[in-house]
């Protein structure tokens, strides 16, 4: 009786590695892995010997030297004997301060501008259009150093303030001083504060936590958090029985109310500008540096973010727009309640882009005279200590956590605008 058995299975040969597609592959993005590995080593190890020879050793020890040089624009205490690290970490809350104010900024304005864009009025969306296009296609670093300019040259100096035949005068019943110097505006002050938290002790990094700022934060977030409770609810109602119920009073008043009633225990008052001698006192100061960089970055980026609005609101089917106003709805109401909440979805990604691009281009402020990262760690510390490879390495990650952190907050809201399929 003859049996018939299964022929023997062939044994793994190294050429199966070049010659089977089951391994080509894998044998190929190894060899692309060691070579990109083998390269890096070498730059590494080419780059601490050459450092070596030249008596400059990879050290970050400079970063707890005094630093020797003042910030005119700074949000915590910073004297010019602090160290680097110190006047790196101001730098990096300048950058911050802009990107933020500048992303918001530009979010509002684009928006605007790209929703006037498609207006059936001519002469609006035309004026839109040269808008747009006017900033787009010139360099943010020529509109940086353009609005630093007309502010310098237009805006009055302080002196003309002074005296019985002052030539200029202060705005919002002498509560704001627009000057060539700056922009002066009342500060938060508070009479029966809770004070401050001290955290990192005398460590470069240290800074003071208002317990104020908490306990406002605070009240607030729980505010929002029960108006969007009573929102929920207002929902739930209308699904069930067709009628929605008349909310926006609750939502305002549990925001407002305990907000104001903390103000009041606090004993909130604000602090005015006054003109003594050369220059005004008192207030918040908002050098020219930080407006001109803030608006020329917003406007700049506001021209971008209209057009990826408009395309958002193109790529929404014109049925959609027709059948609300079907329903009734009003132009206004189908665009909020229709036309955007959809089109956030094609927005959201390029959106993303421009926000990174504002905060990169931020690093542009050294052309005004602006103390951001780059200006502190990039700029003066750099050419004080000599050491451009820590430095330059140090502002790299800087930038690179931000543009990082910016990514997976936007990216998360783009998660939450999905359209989930049931």
């Amino acid at each position: 009786m003859t049996t018939v058995s299964d022929p023997p299975k062939e044994g793994f040969r190294l050429s199966q590695l070049i010659y089977d597609t089951r391994y080509r592959s894998m044998t190929i993005q190894i060899v692309a892995l060691i070579g990109f590995l083998t390269l890096i080593f070498w730059l590494i190890n080419n780059t601490a010997t050459n450092l070596a020879e030249l008596g400059k050793e990879p050290s970050f020890r400079f970063l707890s030297e005094p630093a020797g040089y003042d910030i005119n624009q700074r949000l915590l205490d910073y004297q010019s004997q602090d160290t680097h690290l110190r006047a790196a970490l101001i730098g990096l809350l300048n950058t911050l301060l802009v990107a933020v104010m500048g992303c918001i900024t530009a979010t509002i304005i684009g928006v605007i501008v790209g929703v006037l864009r498609l207006s059936k009025n001519w002469l609006v969306s035309r004026l839109m259009a040269v808008y747009v296009e006017m900033f787009r296609n010139v360099p943010v670093l020529l509109w940086i150093v353009f609005v630093m300019a007309v502010l310098i040259e237009t805006l009055p100096a302080p002196r003309a303030f002074r005296g019985d035949n002052a030539t200029a005068s202060m705005m919002l019943n002498d509560s704001v001083a627009v000057t060539n110097r700056g922009v002066y505006v009342p500060e938060p002050l508070f009479s029966r504060g809770l004070g401050d938290i001290h955290l990192l002790g005398d460590s470069s990094l240290r800074f003071d936590v208002s317990l104020d700022l908490i306990a406002i934060l605070i009240v607030l977030g729980l505010g929002f958090f029960v108006s969007h409770k009573i929102k929920q609810r207002a929902d739930h109602v209308q699904e069930t029985t067709g009628d929605r119920p008349t909310t926006w009073y609750l939502r305002l008043g549990v925001v407002s109310l305990p907000f104001i009633v903390l103000l009041y225990a606090l004993g909130f008052h604000l602090g005015y500008p006054e003109l003594k001698g050369f220059n005004f006192r008192g207030g918040t100061h908002m050098r020219n540096s930080l407006i001109a960089l803030w608006l020329a970055l917003s406007l700049y980026t506001a021209a971008f973010i209209a057009e990826i609005v408009r395309a958002g609101i193109l790529a929404i089917s014109h049925g959609q727009t027709e059948a609300a106003a079907a329903l009734g709805l009003r132009q206004n109401r189908i665009m909020n309640l229709v036309v955007l909440p959809q089109a956030l979805r094609v927005i959201i990604p390029p959106l993303i882009s421009n926000y990174l691009n504002l905060t990169k281009n931020s690093s542009l402020a050294i052309a005004v005279g602006y103390m951001d990262i780059t200006g502190t760690l990039g700029g003066i510390t750099l050419n004080q200590t000599g050491r451009e490879l820590e430095t330059l390495l140090l502002l790299m990650l800087c930038y690179l956590i931000i543009s990082l952190s910016i990514s997976a907050v936007m990216n998360w809201y783009n998660e939450s605008v999905k359209l989930r399929e049931r």
